[in-house]
């Protein structure tokens, strides 16, 4: 049974960065395609960056484009989110999720995509 825990959320001002990581006890860390996903307060949940399983393809949803980065550390099965530029629409509980896949390219992106989540990790962007 595979395990994430997300880290890295806090409080911030508008205009700052945080790194979200998710330590994964998945094995091997390659077989994996990874996301994050994200729930404002009273909304569903939404995808916000997907991550193929050799880190070769990417997707991100187009209000994060340019602001946020998904990549995998595969030496310490770790996947990071660097949020730049945080706004408070930003605001939300963050999640990450894992799917075991044997397609190189994919790169999910709905939540019922994925097989395991972490437990989230809280975001606040205040103005």
């Amino acid at each position: 049974q595979a395990q994430l825990v997300e880290s890295g959320g806090g409080l911030v001002q508008a205009g700052e960065s945080l790194r979200l990581s998710c330590a994964a006890s998945v094995h091997p860390f390659s077989d994996y395609a990874m996301g994050w996903f994200r729930q404002p307060p009273g909304k569903e949940r939404e995808f916000v960056a997907g991550i193929s399983r050799y880190s070769s393809r990417f997707d991100y949803a187009d209000f994060v484009k340019g602001r946020f980065t998904i990549s995998k550390d595969y030496n310490n099965n770790i996947l990071y989110l660097q949020m730049n530029s945080l706004q408070p629409d930003d605001t939300a509980v963050y999640y990450c999720a894992a799917e075991t896949t044997t397609s190189p390219s994919r790169v999910p992106t709905t939540v019922n995509d994925y097989d395991y989540w972490g437990q989230g990790t809280q975001v606040i962007v205040s103005s």
